[in-house]
C-alpha cells in the first residue's frame, strides 16, 4: 500500500459509516488488502488496477459507496478508530519495531523527485 495521508483515513472511515458496527472490521481489513494488491499491480504493470485503483487506501475505499463528509461525531471518530486499528494491527504483524515505521504507517517520508520516478504517479 502506498504511504498514508489524512484523506485516506477520512474516506475509509466514511465508507465504514454506511455499515453497522459489526461489519466495519472485516470490511476495512478487506479494503487494506485490496489497496496492497493494487499497489503491487501498479508497481508491476505501471498503471492503476481497474477495480482497486492506484494502491492508496483512498482509491480502494472509493470502490464502494461513501458517506458524505460528516461533522465530527462519535460515529465518525469510531469509524476512524476502525481504520487506524486495522492499520496498526497490520503494522504489528509485520514485526516492525515502534522506532522503525513502515511506509504504510507514515506519510512523513519525502517523495522521490519527479525526475527519478519510473512509474507515473496516478
Amino acid at each position: 500500500m502506498r504511504p498514508l495521508l489524512h484523506g485516506d483515513i477520512d474516506v475509509a472511515a466514511r465508507v465504514l459509516m454506511l455499515l453497522p458496527p459489526e461489519g466495519r472490521g472485516p470490511l476495512i481489513r478487506r479494503i487494506i488488502a485490496e489497496a496492497c494488491a493494487a499497489d503491487a499491480y501498479r508497481k508491476r504493470h505501471g498503471r492503476a488496477h481497474a477495480l482497486w485503483g492506484d494502491g492508496t487506501l483512498m482509491a480502494a475505499a472509493l470502490a464502494r459507496p461513501c458517506a458524505r463528509a460528516p461533522q465530527i461525531t462519535a460515529e465518525y471518530l469510531e469509524c476512524q478508530f476502525f481504520v487506524l486499528d486495522a492499520l496498526l494491527a497490520g503494522h504489528r504483524n509485520t514485526g516492525a519495531s515502534s522506532h522503525k515505521r513502515t511506509p504504510e504507517i507514515t506519510a512523513l517520508k519525502p517523495r522521490e523527485p519527479a525526475s527519478r520516478r519510473t512509474i507515473p504517479n496516478f
